[in-house]
């Protein structure tokens, strides 16, 4: 299967939260982090409101592989940066709207620059 299927896209899209795990580079995977998680049509995007040296993204950039949890499904992805500022705007636009209620404390340090420069692209495996 290429891509996230309708479903898939919807479960985790509207999932709370989503659980990641990178792959290290012998092939396990490190524990589960949950984190937040948005949907921009048919694509997936988390952040990291620490930005690039948080600890579960600098593990993303070791192998670029992982597997995620969410809304019931579980998924081998990869992760793939998302420079384009356009979509950073969309990316932002969808993390206010989707977790605006747990206040500007948190939702703030997610559209931050330093979380824009740590957006990933889930992508199925």
């Amino acid at each position: 299967m290429t891509g996230w299927s309708p479903q898939e896209l919807s479960r985790i899209g509207d999932a709370e939260e989503l659980e990641i795990a990178p792959l290290h580079a012998d092939g396990s995977h490190r524990r589960p982090t949950p984190i937040w998680v948005v949907r921009i049509g048919d694509d997936l995007y988390v952040r990291a409101h620490r930005g690039r040296r948080g600890v579960w993204f600098s593990a993303t950039q070791e192998q670029h592989q992982g597997h995620i949890s969410s809304g019931g499904v579980s998924r081998d992805v990869a992760f793939v940066d998302e420079p384009d500022a356009a979509r950073n705007d969309e990316i932002d636009a969808a993390y206010r709207s989707k977790y605006g209620r747990y206040g500007a404390r948190y939702v703030d340090p997610m559209v931050a620059d330093a979380a824009r420069a740590a957006t990933l692209k889930l992508i199925p495996q």
